[in-house]
């Protein structure tokens, strides 16, 4: 697998007369959180590996609003929405894929009541899709093969957007035994992240809520805590060294999974 490859940005292709078939949205996350910045390099990887043709806004991007409207603040969230949406309506972009789905929901459910209407997928959604397709091909017996891996369903793709199977299909290409916590799909937990409460401290009570979750992936005994989520894949990742595990469990978004076995 090639290890350099260019992100092509958007204003790049439309200098060359060009334009791509999808836009990834990148998301605040994953341009600036370290461990999140991972994802967003493995889900670039695989677009250029199965040869699709894409590209990124790059500086152009904004934070979707996302937190700001869950945090009550609906004047920032407008102002944040309409100028990516001028943005995306003056490269008339009709395709878009995320790896947050917060940035999913809001471009998808959110933006078209503000003028900005397009087709929006989640990554676990597309990488399906190409597996299905046949354009991405795993390795026969990968580096996940016959581990135990335990999937937590992120609020705003499971409940709130009721995608389930997709991601669980991306799973099973891996060859690993899938092992559901006691609270999945539509009776999900939180990771604790959700609603903009990122951003603010604990309210009391005798448990934060990335440990209760926490406890019940350590509960299945599966070595692999997969999520599709940039703020699940932070709360996670703390609760397991919250409980000093991190040496026996890893955490990993999906695309990090496929990209390893390509």
């Amino acid at each position: 697998m090639s290890k350099d490859f260019h992100i092509p940005r958007m204003a790049e292709l439309v200098a060359e007369g060009k334009s791509p078939d999808i836009l990834f949205w990148v998301g605040c996350a994953g341009s600036y959180d370290a461990r999140a910045q991972k994802v967003s390099l493995a889900m670039a990887r695989i677009l250029h590996e199965v040869g699709m043709n894409y590209a990124i806004l790059g500086a152009e991007e904004q934070c979707t609003g996302d937190p700001a409207r869950r945090a009550g603040n609906e004047f920032i969230f407008q102002m944040s929405a309409l100028q990516n949406i001028e943005v995306l309506n003056g490269y008339e972009i009709k395709k878009i894929v995320t790896t947050c789905p917060h940035c999913f929901n809001t471009l998808k459910n959110e933006y078209p009541a503000l003028g900005g209407n397009y087709e929006v997928i989640h990554h676990t959604q597309l990488l399906q899709e190409l597996i299905n397709d046949g354009r991405i091909k795993m390795k026969e017996g990968g580096s996940f093969k016959g581990k135990k891996i335990t999937y937590h369903d992120s609020c705003y793709l499971g409940r709130v957007n009721g995608v389930y199977e997709a991601p669980r299909k991306v799973l099973e290409t891996l060859d690993a035994e899938l092992v559901e916590m006691k609270r999945c799909r539509t009776n999900g937990l939180c990771c604790g992240a959700g609603g903009a409460q990122m951003w603010k401290e604990d309210e009391p009570g005798d448990k934060r809520i990335n440990i209760e979750r926490t406890e019940e992936a350590l509960a299945t005994n599966a070595g692999v805590v997969a999520v599709n989520c940039p703020f699940c894949l932070t709360m996670m990742s703390d609760g397991i060294k919250a409980k000093e595990k991190q040496e026996d469990v890893m955490v990993y978004d999906l695309a990090e999974l496929i990209v390893n076995n390509l």
